[in-house]
């Protein structure tokens, strides 16, 4: 029996879908290792550091000043000074005195200070911000033990009052990277589902028709059959007629008298 052969091109609607998929895909796979290089390391840094209690010892405002970069436009920048405030806290895990920082970020901008104020333009301004924050921590604080965050084995002498990032930033990290190619791989798998069912279909159906075919010409041949069968010229009732000796040559010679009176 001869094998029925199926096209599997896909049509352009499929083949739109299935390049959906392998963009998802590929947005998926590039958005994971750029979230990975750019925020997931530093998450996983800022989680290492260990819940701590903290307590102030002392509030030094020492009379260096710092400088800072502020923006006054798109073409506009410029430098201002801001003085520095330094908060000594006692932490419960090393049990020694270590400098607070209000977060990473800062702690990066600048190591010896404990706050850097947004940049204005106005030095009074930034002296008035780094102000109020002394006495916050001189007058409410002091006398009272709050959460920190301390890493022995990055900055010992150092500690946070907020981590900059947190398990949120983590789980959107891998979240929708994984959403994006996730999603692409599904939408590429039922497509090619779709295709591979629908060619199956439409070989059943084409099995289904060549078959139907071959009864209908096996019913009409059936039918000659019969009809010949039945068909009186084909059937003789007469014996001699039907005889192969009693048949009359193909050619008759006629015989002349003479020869006969001869």
């Amino acid at each position: 029996m001869a094998k029925i052969r199926v096209s599997y091109e896909y049509s352009e609607a499929e083949d739109k879908s299935i390049r959906l998929g392998l963009f998802l895909i590929a947005c998926g796979i590039l958005s994971l290792f750029i979230l990975g290089f750019c925020w997931l390391s530093p998450t996983l840094q800022s989680l290492q550091s260990k819940p701590a209690n903290c307590t102030v010892v002392s509030v030094l405002r020492p009379e260096e000043m710092f400088e800072c970069v502020f923006t006054c436009g798109a073409d506009c920048k410029g430098t201002s000074l801001y003085p520095c405030l330094q908060i000594f806290v006692n932490n419960s895990e090393s049990n020694s005195v270590a400098l607070l920082h209000f977060d990473e970020q800062q702690l990066v901008l600048n190591p010896k200070c404990s706050y850097v104020p947004p940049c204005e333009r106005d030095n009074q301004k930034n002296k008035d911000s780094v102000l109020w924050w002394e006495d916050y921590f001189t007058k409410e604080v002091s006398s009272q033990s709050f959460t920190c965050f301390f890493n022995q084995q990055r900055r010992p002498d150092d500690v946070l009052w907020r981590r900059s990032h947190d398990t949120s930033v983590l789980l959107h990290c891998v979240l929708w990277p994984m959403v994006s190619l996730l999603l692409g791989t599904l939408i590429v798998l039922l497509t090619v589902c779709a295709r591979s069912l629908a060619a199956r279909a439409e070989a059943l159906q084409k099995r289904k028709c060549s078959y139907e075919v071959c009864q209908d010409l096996s019913a009409a041949a059936a039918d000659r059959r019969r009809n010949t069968a039945r068909d009186p010229i084909t059937t003789n009732s007469d014996p001699e007629l039907s005889s192969p000796s009693r048949t009359l040559p193909l050619f008759a010679v006629p015989v002349r008298r003479r020869d006969r009176e001869h």
